[in-house]
């Protein structure tokens, strides 16, 4: 039997992620996943990519915001209110995407450019905004959305995937490497890679496409330096045209609330 073992939402995209035993599934992915997101002044999308320090921003939920801490330096923790200062809609560029957006406001965005050493803005994806998912890849079903997230709403992963790896591995690596918001245990390595249509707790999903990996999985979340691995293990044994996967990209038919220890069930 498959079974969910982690569940984890990013809030604000590209920062740390939180483990949650139990969340609800809304119209573009689990509620307060990456529906905040950074941008410099020309409003287009800051990540650990560029800002590998991201990863030292840890965020937790309030009962009516976010609250924002450094891993390492001794600054103010930040409270960022779930609604937004500004009523002025910008458009915000992620991808090939072009989205409205609201600034949360300047004493935020000022906390965020002290924190990075960089000029940028913290901007909240409202209720309005419906953000379709990718559409530059085969798989582009119409009526699916997603959050500030790369393509799509959900990255699937198995324990054993990652057990796998980290067998293959000198210096083992630990799941938040990897970003996902589903997390099974109970099948074979890699077994996400041919998972479609499945059912946990009442909320259909659809594994898309199998995730093509970036230089985010080079870096330790808890002390951001880059190294090469585990992208160059991987890319001995998971390369899939012409990209290193890990995880499955995946989208949901309804709504609902799913929980750690819910049966995943592949139809």
């Amino acid at each position: 039997m498959l079974t969910v073992s982690q569940l984890y939402i990013y809030p604000i995209k590209s920062m740390g992620g939180i483990a949650v035993n139990t969340t609800l599934v809304t119209d573009r992915g689990l509620q307060y996943d990456r529906r905040w997101i950074l941008v410099d002044m020309n409003n287009n999308f800051l990540t650990q990519r560029e800002f590998p320090e991201m990863a030292l921003l840890q965020v937790s939920i309030g009962e009516n915001h976010l609250e924002v801490t450094h891993g390492k330096n001794n600054i103010a923790k930040l409270l960022v209110p779930f609604t937004p200062q500004s009523n002025q809609i910008e458009k915000v560029t992620i991808w090939n995407a072009v989205c409205d957006a609201y600034e949360v406001s300047k004493e935020v965005s000022d906390w965020f450019s002290g924190a990075l050493n960089t000029q940028c803005k913290l901007m909240h994806m409202p209720e309005s905004t419906m953000r379709p998912v990718d559409t530059t890849s085969g798989y582009h079903p119409a009526g699916k959305f997603t959050s500030f997230a790369d393509a799509y709403p959900f990255l699937l992963l198995s324990e054993e995937s990652v057990v796998d790896l980290n067998e293959r591995l000198d210096n083992k690596v630990l799941i938040n490497r990897f970003r996902p918001n589903i997390v099974f245990s109970g099948g074979k390595p890699y077994c996400e890679d041919d998972i479609a249509d499945f059912n946990i707790n009442g909320v259909e999903f659809t594994g898309l496409e199998n995730c093509g990996r970036c230089g985010i999985i080079t870096i330790n979340q808890e002390d951001p330096q880059k190294s090469n691995e585990p992208l160059k293990t991987l890319s001995k044994y998971r390369m899939q045209n012409k990209n290193i996967i890990f995880g499955r990209n995946t989208v949901h038919n309804n709504t609902g609330i799913i929980n750690i220890g819910d049966e995943l069930k592949i139809k």
